[in-house]
């Protein structure tokens, strides 16, 4: 009798362990991976990996005169860069989006309007960045080399969680900066040309925006990156 009950309970107890192992197993397997997602999803660029070549990349919501100014001044040169427009912006100025567009120049996304993303609900992020996106491929879809760049500049580089999961399911790349010359505040030019130059190396990327003196700056800022034998490059070539 004793030998049966013995049996009875180590065979209860065998079923009851195993059963136990499978549901951790089954549990632990089916939570996130929480270490892999932060670093995949939450992942912004700060600067590329070219030998020989940096971005100078300008964050637009006004000055379309400028926008144009800046452009003129690289194709003289010889060189493209990246214009991150804001949705508020391309609609006003559509004709000024074609012709950089037509030129050559990269088009990076900025949100509709320049709003705190970090901030904003996941709807909210998905919303600003669909909406500027749907109006520069509307702007664009007539060149027959457009295609959409997929890079977004977060405004006054406010990152959040909610942002970078809106990228993500746009399938968006963050993009922020190596050098900031605060052009938008400080409009010297001198103070952006330095800033633009100091310790500049092959890589970096470079904020600015179409001030005056960032259109004054610009010249100088083009002779110093040829001076040490760096060109410039739009940020899709730079980070690639």
């Amino acid at each position: 009798m004793k030998e049966r009950y013995f049996r009875a309970f180590w065979a209860n107890f065998v079923i009851v362990t195993v059963l136990i192992s499978a549901f951790a197993i089954v549990t632990v397997a089916s939570l996130p991976d929480l270490k892999s997602s932060a670093v995949t999803s939450n992942t912004a660029i700060y600067e590329g990996k070219s030998e020989d070549k940096v971005a100078l990349m300008f964050n637009v919501y006004e000055n379309a005169d400028n926008v144009q100014k800046i452009a003129d001044i690289l194709l003289e040169r010889g060189y493209l860069a990246t214009f991150f427009v804001g949705g508020s912006w391309v609609a006003k100025n559509p004709n000024t989006l074609l012709r950089i567009a037509a030129a050559g120049f990269e088009i990076g996304n900025h949100g509709y309007l320049h709003r705190d993303h970090a901030a904003l609900t996941l709807k909210q992020n998905v919303d600003e960045i669909s909406l500027c996106e749907r109006l520069t491929d509307n702007v664009l879809e007539s060149l027959p080399e457009y295609k959409n760049s997929k890079l977004f500049a977060p405004p006054s580089g406010s990152l959040g969680d909610n942002m970078f999961a809106a990228c993500s399911k746009l399938g968006y790349k963050v993009i922020m900066w190596t050098r900031d010359t605060v052009d938008w505040r400080d409009h010297d030019a001198n103070v952006i040309y330095e800033r633009a130059i100091k310790n500049l190396k092959a890589g970096d990327l470079v904020l600015m925006h179409p001030t005056d003196a960032t259109v004054s700056a610009l010249p100088r800022v083009l002779d110093y990156i040829e001076s040490v034998r760096l060109r410039v490059g739009v940020v899709s070539k730079v980070i690639a």
